[in-house]
């Protein structure tokens, strides 16, 4: 394990450096939806771009203070902002202990709809959760084990959503959101749950309760209903879905099968978000449109295939609008960051699109295929270390599959918000609710 001494020791951010960390980087950020977005906000930073002056601030900051950690001048509470990519890297690495992923903040957020859920877990409770969603979701391999059934489930909602695109002449958030959940409840759950809108719609009323974490009161009831509805469909244990894996792995009490399956859904929303402004980036770059298509050549669209520059797009497309804009540890013990209890924020868009970073503003997917993502320990689509998104290759697999079905025989084009082109940097902030494509044959 690693030392907890090894950090630098942060320096004090003054009373105007901190008030400006609030209004400019958490504000907008908490404004925006951090368990569930919301559309009316998004559109106002979209507009505004918010997370362009939060960037400079950050870089303002780390430049003024010599990379060092900062600590923030928080009322009653002790927080640290990280300023460099080697604290990131390191924070990271030290979880489960002595940087838990499982914060004061989440903890009251999340428990709205997954209060058993593995990233608010207690250390005991944590490994065999862990274990258990691992064994399920398969981190680690490219293709799941159950990769040709969900390729055939993608195919068939994709097929669904063109042709309603083709008949309306383009293509919106609204159309796309509808048919990503009729996806993902199959993959999850089984054809029995596609048109099972309910299930969804119950989980985002608690996600927007979460949003206010222990300002707004929980409704036990409503999460009953949704947990009702949910133990349910994981009782059919459909054959083709996750819901069979889990069956089949056995998980016991206290485990917590739903509240795991809760957090899951929660992701795939985030999933779906990456995916559609994956699409708008590739509608609006000829040449990675060209790659991609020319990584399709042979392929069956029915059929699971790795699509590693697919892949690759959509990873550059969370790195220019991180789905997790912040990254929270609570730290266990005393360490240089602080005391016991300490909350470490790590502000995901400032690392992504660093101005020192050469492809800072622009789509550059490749990044992820010839090794310079991996030298930048900064760069966390999916966090990193032990607390990495365990669901991280099959995400990318639904998403990768879902564009190659997109994009096989039909052409889009952007319709609305801001430009996005190869010739001019790419917006600090992207609201894709009000994204319209326009769609195009062949």
């Amino acid at each position: 394990m690693m030392s907890t001494r090894e950090h630098t020791r942060p320096e004090t951010a003054s009373v105007a450096e901190t008030l400006r960390v609030a209004v400019e980087v958490a504000l907008p950020t908490l404004a925006g939806g951090v368990i569930k977005r919301r559309p009316a906000a998004m559109a106002l930073a979209g507009k505004l771009q918010f997370d362009r002056p939060a960037v400079r601030l950050l870089r303002r900051l780390r430049e003024r203070h010599y990379g060092r950690p900062l600590k923030l001048r928080v009322p009653g509470r002790s927080v640290r902002l990280a300023l460099s990519g080697a604290d990131v890297k390191k924070l990271l690495a030290g979880a489960p202990t002595p940087f838990s992923p499982s914060t004061v903040e989440k903890r009251a957020a999340l428990s709205h709809f997954q209060p058993h859920g593995v990233l608010i877990s207690g250390a005991d409770d944590r490994v065999p959760r862990r274990r258990f969603t691992e064994a399920v979701l398969e981190p680690g391999r490219p293709l799941h084990e159950l990769a040709a059934p969900f390729a055939q489930a993608i195919a068939d909602e994709a097929a669904v959503l063109l042709s309603e695109a083709t008949r309306d002449g383009e293509l919106d958030w609204d159309a796309f959101n509808v048919a990503w959940w009729r996806l993902v409840r199959r993959v999850v759950l089984g054809s029995g749950a596609r048109e099972d809108a309910t299930l969804t719609d119950l989980l985002e009323r608690l996600r927007l309760d979460a949003n206010w974490a222990y300002l707004h009161p929980q409704r036990k009831q409503l999460r009953a209903q949704f947990r009702q509805r949910l133990t349910a469909h994981l009782g059919r244990a459909e054959p083709g879905s996750l819901a069979a894996v889990i069956a089949e792995a056995g998980a016991d009490a206290a485990v917590s099968a739903p509240d795991q399956v809760a957090h899951w859904l929660f992701a795939f929303d985030a999933a779906g978000m990456a995916t559609y402004r994956t699409l708008a980036l590739l509608a609006s770059h000829p040449a990675a449109l060209d790659r991609a298509r020319t990584d399709l050549e042979g392929t069956d669209p029915a059929e699971p295939n790795q699509l590693s520059y697919l892949r690759a797009c959509v990873l550059d497309a969370v790195r220019l609008w991180p789905t997790t804009p912040m990254i929270l540890r609570e730290t266990t013990e005393e360490t240089s960051w602080g005391p016991a209890g300490t909350t470490v924020l790590i502000f995901t868009p400032f690392f992504h699109r660093d101005p020192d970073l050469p492809y800072a503003d622009r789509f550059e997917p490749e990044l992820w295929l010839d090794g310079r993502a991996a030298e930048n320990p900064a760069l966390v689509p999916f966090s990193a270390g032990p607390a990495i998104c365990p669901g991280r290759d099959l995400v990318q697999f639904c998403a990768s599959t879902t564009l190659a079905n997109l994009l096989r025989n039909h052409r889009f084009e952007q319709a609305s918000g801001p430009v996005l082109a190869p010739d001019r940097p790419l917006p600090a902030t992207l609201d894709n609710f009000h994204l319209r494509l326009k769609l195009l044959p062949g």
